[in-house]
């Protein structure tokens, strides 16, 4: 769950939302909470489309299907309102994996598990179309996987058995490599496409493979219409099961209750969801959506919840980190006196980001008669020049401070809310979803700390923590004293697993690292990428050509985005490589691209002396803004501006530039003067853009 943005709404019906689970062209879904307490998973038309006659009566038609199907393979619906406003739609909230992390992190699921998930598949899909509706997009992200068993959701593109594929504007809403051949091909479809889409699912789930594969889209569409299925891996007698889904012709597949029978999952195949890795991280999850609805009480005041209490005391007074990471002290409105045994795993909801109001107007330079950002707050000559990067958590925002340990800085402020001075801070400090800090001691203890109050939690003494790289929702991972890679979960503070460094990176691993699918990617300092699973450690995949410039990953959905002589994408599961896109030849040999950034709609980097933007589908250059960043500058996007930093020193006192240029079409905006600085760091959040230059912090408003 990521924590809400700009433009998202605070309560959804009798939904007060608490943060956002994904999102797409259509909509986002939020995570809600009833007055109940219940959690549900809420789907928003998104606002600007609301106007949109044939999307918002799709929008409906969703509701419709969801609402018309019983099945306890599906997610229920609990509650829609489709009548003006923004149409939402309630459906129970599934806390566990989605098919793909599943196969993704664990591996191919074994001959039991496959037709024990093939027949519940089966039998759902049959209610499905026993209430007149087709799926249409039965795919593995589509498919979660509970302690109960496997649910289908998403019901955006179903139909009545009528209705066309195609939609008004002409496009195919089929997802490349599970939509039947006749989806492809925008004519009617029957039930029979369906089957076609669980025999793509089946093939996925049993060899980690998609059954249809291409450079590009056009390329995976054409395999679907006039290829092969792969099935490589595959044993022959599931094959054998499994081909006949696939068949061109729609009236040469099985029905859905002959493959049901042909499945025949033995007794006790549906021990996946139930026993095993895949099942303990179901459990977790399922364990952290119970924590979330559970309150916490105060010992001494049970119609207090701990989180009020904590604020009020944050309000009332000045909180203060205890050293031994088992207590604090409360210095404040009546704190002193109130002492209780403190749960270090009963952790508090994460506090909401205060968002920043954009700033249209901006500040007129008095002599040049330039605009430039308005600045919020300073804190002058206190952080770490060294400092890790620059860590907005909630309210607060979080670095190293030159007197020691890491401090929290109000993010609407700049003043100081608390200080963890035993943290070491090369070791690097990182979010865990917003509702901890965690950072290591000189000893490589872990040590967690609640982001708003610094109330610290949970510790780890065993950890023997040296660097920091990643965390996910999970695990925390990093790199021991004595150079291995370790994960520690965040449900127990125990070790989950160790291994060693591989030798060609071993001492050369940079922090931070970047986390998607189930795959932890970490860059070295001879621009060498190690990819490795989260769930043993072992090294799925590696770039082992050296470059010139420090490469900093991104990572969005499947893809990961890395830096160097060209800018690649490359799969995140297999490293095998999207698309590539080098700098014209007019460049100098020594300028590379600088860390991408990575967003639903494309990427950006710095490139030369300036910034690109680029397709993610292609790495088409979308536009150029030349003349506003150092080629190794991060660039963050917030509000309507593309921000990086750019030494000028043209003028007679070289200074560092904070530069925007506009996302709409690349054309320079506004830039804010500060003097020249050796060490640089940029982070953005919450409406705000935030620099350390050396020792000081500023924030600038975004417009």
């Amino acid at each position: 769950m990521k924590p809400l943005g700009t433009g998202d709404p605070l309560r959804l019906g009798p939904y007060r939302v608490l943060g956002v689970l994904g999102e797409g062209g259509m909509g986002k879904v939020y995570v809600g909470q009833d007055s109940a307490g219940s959690l549900a998973a809420v789907k928003v038309l998104r606002p600007e489309l609301t106007h949109d006659t044939n999307l918002a009566q799709r929008f409906v038609r969703e509701a419709q299907a969801a609402r018309a199907v019983r099945s306890n393979g599906i997610a229920n619906v609990l509650g829609a309102w489709t009548e003006g406003g923004r149409p939402w739609i309630a459906t129970e909230f599934l806390a566990g994996l989605t098919l793909d992390q599943a196969v993704d992190t664990y591996g191919p699921l074994d001959e039991p598990a496959l037709r024990a998930l093939a027949g519940v598949l089966a039998r759902t899909l049959a209610d499905i179309h026993a209430a007149g509706f087709i799926h249409r997009d039965l795919k593995p992200p589509n498919i979660v996987l509970t302690s109960s068993g496997p649910r289908i959701i998403d019901f955006g593109i179903a139909r009545p058995e009528h209705g066309l594929t195609l939609t008004t504007t002409g496009q195919v809403p089929v997802t490349p490599g599970y939509g039947a051949p006749e989806q492809v091909l925008g004519r009617r479809v029957a039930p029979s496409a369906d089957v076609f889409s669980l025999g793509a699912v089946l093939a996925y789930a049993a060899s980690g493979s998609r059954a249809y594969q291409g450079s590009h889209i056009a390329a995976v569409q054409y395999e679907v219409v006039h290829g092969e299925p792969r099935l490589d891996g595959i044993a022959p007698q599931l094959q054998e099961l499994i081909l006949p889904c696939l068949a061109k012709d729609p009236a040469a597949r099985p029905a859905l209750a002959r493959i049901g029978e042909a499945m025949a999952a033995p007794k006790g195949a549906d021990r996946m969801w139930r026993r095993g890795a895949i099942a303990d991280a179901i459990k977790e999850r399922e364990a952290a959506a119970h924590r979330l609805t559970a309150p916490v009480t105060i010992e001494t005041a049970p119609s207090v919840t701990r989180r009020r209490l904590l604020t009020g005391l944050a309000a009332g007074g000045v909180i203060l980190a205890g050293g031994g990471g088992t207590a604090a002290w409360w210095i404040g409105s009546r704190a002193a006196s109130s002492k209780r045994k403190s749960d270090p795993f009963g952790i508090p909801p994460a506090v909401r980001m205060p968002v920043q109001k954009l700033d249209i107007e901006g500040v007129k330079d008095p002599f040049t008669h330039d605009v430039q950002p308005t600045d919020l707050w300073e804190v002058p000559d206190q952080a770490d020049a060294y400092s890790r990067p620059l860590l907005p958590v909630g309210d607060v925002i979080v670095f190293g401070v030159a007197t020691g340990g890491v401090a929290a800085f109000d993010i609407t402020n700049g003043k100081r809310r608390w200080t963890a001075p035993h943290l070491r801070t090369k070791s690097g400090y990182l979010s865990l979803s917003d509702r901890l800090v965690i950072g290591a001691d000189s000893k490589g203890v872990l040590r967690t700390f609640v982001p708003s109050t610094g109330e610290p939690k949970w510790t780890c003494p065993a950890a023997e923590a040296g660097t920091l790289l990643a965390a996910d929702e999970n695990a925390v991972y990093f790199v021991t004293k004595d150079n291995k890679l370790r994960s520690v979960n965040r449900s127990d503070a125990r070790i989950r697993w160790t291994t060693p460094v591989p030798a060609d990176f071993r001492g050369k691993l940079l922090t931070p690292a970047v986390i998607g699918q189930g795959m932890l990617v970490v860059s070295t300092s001879v621009g060498t990428v190690l990819v490795v699973h989260t769930s043993n450690g072992r090294t799925a995949w590696t770039r082992l050509d050296h470059q010139k410039v420090t490469v900093r990953p991104a990572v969005y959905d499947n893809t990961v985005y890395i830096n160097g002589k060209s800018l690649d994408a490359r799969r995140l599961s297999d490293g095998e490589n999207i698309w590539s896109t080098k700098l014209g030849d007019w460049e100098n040999d020594w300028d590379k691209w600088g860390p991408p950034a990575a967003y639903e709609d494309a990427v950006y980097a710095s490139a030369g002396d300036g910034i690109r933007y680029l397709s993610k589908k292609d790495g088409t250059v979308l536009w150029d803004a030349f003349d506003c960043a150092d080629p190794a500058s991060p660039v963050v996007r917030q509000g309507h501006a593309v921000w990086a930093v750019e030494l000028d020193d043209r003028a007679d006192q070289p200074a560092l530039l904070v530069n925007s240029v506009r996302v709409a079409d690349g054309q320079s905006a506004r830039s804010y003067r500060l003097p020249q600085s050796e060490y640089v760091r940029l982070a953005a959040a919450g409406n705000r853009v935030f620099v350390l230059h050396d020792s000081s912090v500023i924030a600038v408003a975004a417009f």
